[in-house]
């Protein structure tokens, strides 16, 4: 591959394929994963500058084995048209800009006169980039401290109240532009007209029915057709008991986020209506006797107020 892709195809073609692989296996949403996620911006920065660390070690392999062949072999690879693209002049002047290392021919002029067992050492100058990459830590630092903990621009705890209003204007931007009503424990109200039963008992079928029975004399689930109640009964604990679902019993859970709270208003109502019909081979009474109070009695609300 690196004698068909030169370096500088080579890098952001395999970035490019890195960056397309996370944007389709991570489920970011409408936003983009490197946004959505900062942890996925920090990985494709690491991942580039290793891919050009790579670039400019391989480089300088090639540069020193190109120099270790004698002019024959030389010869013989430019006859061929195998050598490294590292070797054009174009390429030599970048890598030269990017690292200011000396080239090999004078390397003796930045070599230290000590040696281990033969080895010597070169004395390189710093890469610009690393300097510069230094320079702009140190500068971001300075800045940082003096806006931060001289100016006492704002906190981490007054950034995330920050955050958090932005949040709360977006949620509530949202909620206007798809309004959907929402129905909590202390607005609850019996619902008792037919269009509201109808489209509670079209939920209740499919999704109460297997415990319940679809007449509510209970298979798993008690019979909701009496006056004894598990967990109280009255439309206020019924909605709360099918919004939340049910403490004593797991299986019991809650359908709020499934169903939305409207639609849960309408299943409890039509559950409330199922009282006193006796279907036949309903279940036992289980729990307690249900006698309503001034504070568990929710408003009946008719037909013509719902129309309203």
């Amino acid at each position: 591959m690196k004698k068909l892709f030169p370096s500088y195809v080579r890098v952001p073609l395999v970035f490019a394929i890195v960056f397309m692989a996370l944007e389709y296996f991570i489920d970011s949403g409408d936003k983009p994963a490197f946004i959505e996620y900062p942890m996925v911006s920090v990985f494709l920065l690491v991942f580039l500058f290793l891919l050009i660390a790579i670039e400019i070690v391989v480089s300088a392999v090639d540069r020193v084995t190109y120099s270790m062949l004698t002019e024959e072999q030389r010869k013989q690879l430019e006859e061929v048209q195998e050598i490294s693209f590292t070797e054009s002049k174009f390429v030599k002047g970048l890598m030269q800009k990017l690292s200011r290392s000396k080239s090999i021919e004078h390397e003796s002029d930045i070599m230290l006169e000590h040696d281990y067992d033969g080895i010597k050492e070169l004395d390189n100058v710093l890469p610009p980039w690393w300097v510069n990459l230094f320079y702009a830590t140190a500068i971001f630092a300075v800045v940082y401290m003096f806006r931060f903990h001289v100016m006492n621009d704002y906190t981490q705890d007054q950034e995330y109240q920050q955050e958090v209003e932005l949040a709360n204007l977006e949620m509530e931007k949202h909620k206007l532009a798809s309004p959907k009503e929402e129905i909590t424990f202390e607005q609850v109200t019996l619902l008792t007209d037919a269009e509201s039963l109808g489209k509670g008992k079209a939920i209740f079928t499919n999704a109460c029915a297997a415990c319940h029975k679809p007449d509510g004399g209970g298979i798993v689930g008690p019979n909701l057709t009496d006056e004894y109640w598990i967990n109280g009964g009255g439309i206020k604990n019924v909605f709360k008991l099918i919004a939340e679902g049910s403490k004593n019993n797991p299986s019991m859970v809650g359908w709020a986020k499934t169903l939305g709270t409207k639609e849960v208003q309408n299943v409890a109502s039509y559950v409330i209506s199922l009282q006193g019909t006796k279907p036949a081979g309903g279940k036992a009474p289980e729990g307690e006797k249900w006698v309503a109070s001034e504070e568990t009695v929710a408003p009946v609300i008719d037909s013509a107020t719902v129309k309203k």
